[in-house]
C-alpha cells in the first residue's frame, strides 16, 4: 500500500509541471501569410515599400519581435500576417525560416502570398500589370562565360550546370531550380482577380509608348505569368532574350516569362523544407509579382543607360506597381479571411 507522505509528495511535484503546461500559451492560429521583400523607410507614414500599404489598410498593427528575422512581423485581429524578408534570396530564405519555426505561431493552414514588385518583359506584360506565377525559375545556378569570351554561335554566356553549352537538352534541373506551384490554385486565384481595372494614367502611357514588344503598349491588367528568380539585377533586350529562354528550358516548355525578381526562390526553398517538417502546407502558396518597370531598355536607349534609371522609388510605374499589388493581393486575402470556413480544410482551385 502507498504510504500517504509518498501520494501527498507525488502530487506536490506534479503542481508545477501542471502549472507550466497551464501557462504556456497555444500557438496563434495564421490564416494568411503575406509576403513582402523591402520597405523604404519606416512600416508607416513615410514613402511607401512593399509593405506599408497592407500595414496601413489591413490594420496590421499587432507587432512580434523576431530577432532571428530580418524585421518583426505585423498581425491582425482576423489572422492576417505579414513579414518582410529583406532583399535577396539569402535574406528572404533566413527571414521565412525563422518565421516559420517560430513556436508562437501556427502556420498549418495558412496560405502565403508572395506580393511585391518585380521588372516585367514587355513582350508578355506592361507597366503596372500583375501576374500570379505557376512557375518560379531560378536565374543564379549556372555556369557563366564573360560576354567578351563568348563563343560567337551562343546566344549567352550561361550555361546550365552539367552542361557544356547554353540550353543544351535535356534539362535536367537541381533541386531548388524550379518551383512548381499550385497550378490551380494559381488559376483560382487569376480568375478571382482578372476582371480587376488596374490604374493607368497619362506617364505610363506615355512610358509606355517608348517600347516595343507584344504587350508593351496594353493598360495595366492581371494575368498569369511566370517568374525568373535572380539575385543579379540584370537588365537589357539580349538578357530579356535569355530569360525568356530559360524559363521554358527548365519546365519543359510550360513556363512563360512575364516578371524578373529577386527573392522568390529563397523564400520558396524555406518553405519547401518547412513543409517537410510539417510547419506549413506548400500547396497553399500564391506567387504574385506587379510590373514597376520593364527589363529592357526603350527604344533608341542603351542597356547601361536604361539601368541607370532603375532605382528603388523612381521606377517607371513605382506607385502604380505597390498599388496593384496591393489591390489584387488583398482581393484574394479578404476572400479567405471572410470565407475561411470554406477554405480552411479545402484549398480552393479553378473549379470552385
Amino acid at each position: 500500500m502507498t504510504h500517504p507522505l509518498c501520494t501527498l509528495a507525488s502530487i506536490l511535484l506534479l503542481i508545477p509541471l501542471a502549472t507550466s503546461i497551464a501557462a504556456k500559451p497555444r500557438p496563434i492560429p495564421v490564416k494568411v501569410v503575406v509576403v513582402t521583400m523591402f520597405e523604404v523607410g519606416e512600416d508607416t507614414g513615410d514613402q511607401p515599400g512593399e509593405l506599408q500599404y497592407w500595414v496601413e489598410r489591413d490594420h496590421l498593427d499587432r507587432v512580434y519581435p523576431m530577432p532571428a528575422a530580418y524585421h518583426a512581423v505585423r498581425m491582425n485581429a482576423s489572422g492576417e500576417m505579414a513579414v518582410l524578408t529583406g532583399q535577396g534570396t539569402a535574406h528572404a530564405a533566413a527571414t521565412i525560416m525563422a518565421v516559420g519555426l517560430d513556436p508562437r505561431f501556427d502556420f498549418s493552414h495558412a496560405y502565403w502570398i508572395i506580393a511585391g514588385i518585380a521588372g516585367g518583359s514587355p513582350d508578355r506584360i506592361s507597366l503596372g500589370s500583375a501576374a500570379w506565377a505557376r512557375y518560379v525559375v531560378d536565374g543564379d545556378l549556372a555556369y557563366e562565360i564573360d560576354a567578351r569570351e563568348i563563343p560567337p554561335d551562343w546566344p549567352t554566356g550561361y550555361i546550365p550546370l552539367r552542361k557544356k553549352q547554353p540550353f543544351e537538352s535535356p534539362a535536367e534541373p537541381l533541386s531548388g531550380q524550379v518551383y512548381a506551384l499550385n497550378a490551380p490554385l494559381a488559376q483560382w486565384a487569376f480568375n478571382l482577380t482578372r476582371n480587376i481595372e488596374l490604374g493607368d494614367s497619362d506617364k505610363l502611357r506615355e512610358i509606355r509608348s517608348t517600347f516595343d514588344g507584344a504587350a508593351a503598349q496594353r493598360p495595366p491588367f492581371v494575368t498569369l505569368g511566370d517568374e525568373l528568380s535572380s539575385s543579379t539585377y540584370w537588365h537589357g533586350q539580349l538578357f530579356d532574350a535569355w530569360a525568356a529562354q530559360w524559363v521554358p528550358y527548365f519546365t519543359d516548355g510550360k513556363g512563360i516569362l512575364a516578371t524578373t525578381a529577386m527573392e522568390d526562390t529563397g523564400t520558396l526553398q524555406s518553405l519547401e523544407s518547412l513543409a517537410h517538417a510539417g510547419r506549413v502546407d506548400l500547396n497553399r502558396v500564391l506567387v504574385l509579382r506587379t510590373v514597376s518597370n520593364y527589363d529592357r531598355q526603350p527604344r533608341g536607349m542603351s542597356a547601361s543607360d536604361s539601368l541607370a534609371k532603375q532605382r528603388i522609388g523612381v521606377y517607371a510605374a513605382y506607385l502604380p506597381s505597390l498599388e496593384a499589388a496591393y489591390t489584387v493581393g488583398h482581393t484574394v486575402v479578404n476572400e479567405f479571411l471572410t470565407h475561411w470556413r470554406q477554405y480552411v480544410n479545402s484549398i480552393p482551385s479553378a473549379k470552385h
